[in-house]
Order: structure tokens, then sequence, then C-alpha cells
């Protein structure tokens, strides 16, 4: 290379190459990197313990009839809300049960709020919700079904499991009218 034409078009390439490389690298890398930077085997991936304490709730009296569908409704429940273990309850494990820390709540015979003329219904695998934010938690309350059902979800989660709800719901508590397939 003694053509100093030749040393010049070398120089200038390197110079243009090294850093469109480098670039090009941390472009990759940022696209290939997952959002969440916790991987499996980091502390952050590591299940949290949940506590085996009882979840505060209340159990109304109810009916023999709501009292029999919410036992076989409570008898296909999973052991599971999406990745929350199940937890014991302080009343009715008959008709209440929670879910994780902090806990979602699943309460059988207890009526949620009414919906408002043209409230917004959302159909989960066939099981008609209406839904309404108080004090920071979601409450989805079971639509057009024989006996009522209220699920509790913290803000610190998704509604999205209410999918694991949907077979046992379907199966144990008879449906009286359409409110979604209207």
């Amino acid at each position: 290379m003694a053509d100093p034409d030749a040393r010049r078009a070398a120089r200038i390439a390197a110079l243009v190459a090294v850093p469109v490389a480098v670039v090009t690298g941390i472009v990759v890398f940022q696209v290939m990197s997952p959002d969440d930077p916790a991987g499996p085997g980091t502390a952050a991936a590591s299940p949290r313990p949940v506590p085996s304490t009882p979840v505060e709730v209340s159990a109304p009296p109810l009916s023999e009839r709501a009292a029999t569908v919410c036992r076989a409704l409570f008898a296909k429940l999973p052991d599971h809300f999406g990745d929350l273990p199940r937890r014991p309850v302080t009343a009715g494990p008959e008709q209440n049960a929670a879910y994780g820390d902090p806990a979602v709540t699943v309460a059988c015979g207890v009526a949620g709020p009414t919906p408002p003329d043209g409230a917004q219904f959302f159909e989960v695998n066939n099981v008609c919700w209406y839904t309404e934010d108080v004090t920071g938690d979601r409450r989805w309350s079971l639509q057009g079904r024989e006996v009522p059902l209220m699920v509790t979800v913290p803000a610190a989660y998704n509604g999205e499991d209410l999918v694991d709800l949907s077979k046992p719901v379907s199966e144990a508590i008879p449906e009286v009218r359409q409110v979604c397939k209207t």
C-alpha cells in the first residue's frame, strides 16, 4: 500500500465502518434484548412467596339455591388465577376464594354493581361481565347468570385471568338471560 491515495481511502473506510458497526451492534442489541431485564435465573424472576394467612372476606347468608350453586362453582375453581396461587379465606370458603398477594377475591352470591344504561359488557369465553373501577381495584360482576358473582382484582393485576374462571362459571352457574349477545 505505497500509494497515498489507497492509504487515504482505507483510512476513510475505517473511519466510516467502525462507527457504523458500533451503532449497528447497539441497535441489534436493543432490538434483541427482552423488555424485562430480569431474565430466567435472576432474583426478580423467582416466585414471590405468597402469605399463608387467610384473606379477610365476609360471608353474607345465601339462599339454599345460591349456596348449592356456589358450592358447585367452588368445587370447580382452579388452584391458580393466572400465576396467583389460591389462598385461604377468613369466612365462607364455600362462597369465597382468594388468590395471590395482594389478593384477587371471588365472592359467590354477592351482587356486584348495577350496570348503568348503555354500559359496556365484556364477554370472556362465553361468560358476560360488567366492570368498574373502585378505589384502585377493578370489580368484575357476572351478568345474566342465576347466581351473582363478583371478582375484585387489585390494581397490581390485569383482569385477563378471568379466562381461568370461564369454564367453572359456565358449568356451575346457569345462564338465565343473554346480556353480552344482544
